[in-house]
């Protein structure tokens, strides 16, 4: 999870995960909206998909993405916003 605040004036907070395979991806998803759907929160937009590689829900001031290996590797969020804190890292 990444602080953004500071870099962008569209969200607070980045959270950033990676998934090895679609299946992973898909139970990573629906645990990560489950949880917060049972919190009262619904997501403002959500797209992509496990084939897609890359899965994206935007909650205001969180947005969550979630994405395969070669997205992570191709797209490489975490070192585009290098210059934002980190809050939580887990590895």
């Amino acid at each position: 999870m990444l602080n953004v605040a500071e870099l962008c004036s569209f969200t607070s907070y980045f959270v950033l995960c990676s998934a090895e395979s679609n299946r992973q991806l898909e139970a990573i998803w629906r645990e990560i909206l489950d949880t917060v759907k049972s919190k009262g929160i619904l997501p403002h937009h959500r797209e992509g998909t496990s084939q897609s590689g890359w899965m994206l829900a935007d909650f205001g001031s969180v947005i969550v993405h979630v994405m395969s290996l070669p997205e992570w590797d191709y797209y490489r969020l975490d070192k585009l916003w290098a210059g934002a804190p980190s809050v939580v890292r887990i590895q």
